[in-house]
């Protein structure tokens, strides 16, 4: 017997998510409840330049209390298709357009409770051409060697969940560069 929806309650509706409340039956009968978090979807992008470079950027996270060193990322507006959003983000986060967008992975961010699904692109071909960053967002692109940058992210130099998952999955791509 799986697990059975018994209702589901809007909590709290924000910018870029909500938060439901849903009463589940359990297998063996009980009731529970699970708070989600009800996101739109998301993209994570490796930009690697013409010197086998990766860019960084690092921004505030006030939920950590400090900056983080990430891969550009960020949310779908609406329904728009993962490749889109990987597009404009990457021009408003590092200011380079990707003349290559390439879909090596997605996953969910953190299935425990939310449904952000994040797609993951391998970003070649890069060109100036900046979109202005969001009003909130204060980073600084940093270019780190891909040899480098794989060399942080296993000794725990990145701290941040989606960038080390996207690492993992561009890594056969990354492979040229080392």
């Amino acid at each position: 017997m799986p697990f059975e929806l018994i209702k589901s309650e809007p909590l709290f509706k924000g910018r870029a998510f909500a938060i439901r409340r849903d009463t589940m039956k359990t297998p063996d009968g009980r009731e529970t409840k699970f708070d989600i978090v009800e996101h739109g979807g998301s993209v994570i992008i490796i930009p690697i330049d013409g010197q086998g470079n990766l860019l960084f950027v690092r921004q505030y996270r006030h939920a950590a209390g400090m900056d983080l060193l990430e891969l550009p990322a960020g949310t779908r507006d609406g329904d728009e298709p993962h490749l889109e959003c990987a597009a404009r983000e990457i021009r408003e986060e590092t200011g380079m357009e990707a003349g290559t967008l390439s879909k090596v992975g997605e996953f969910y961010l953190a299935p425990g409770y939310s449904t952000e699904f994040m797609a993951v692109f391998l970003a070649t071909d890069l060109k100036h051409n900046p979109l202005d960053a969001d009003d909130d967002e204060f980073l600084q692109v940093e270019k780190i060697p891909v040899k480098k940058a794989l060399a942080m992210a296993e000794q725990g130099d990145v701290p941040d969940a989606k960038s080390l998952a996207a690492l993992l999955l561009a890594r056969p791509h990354l492979e040229q560069y080392l």
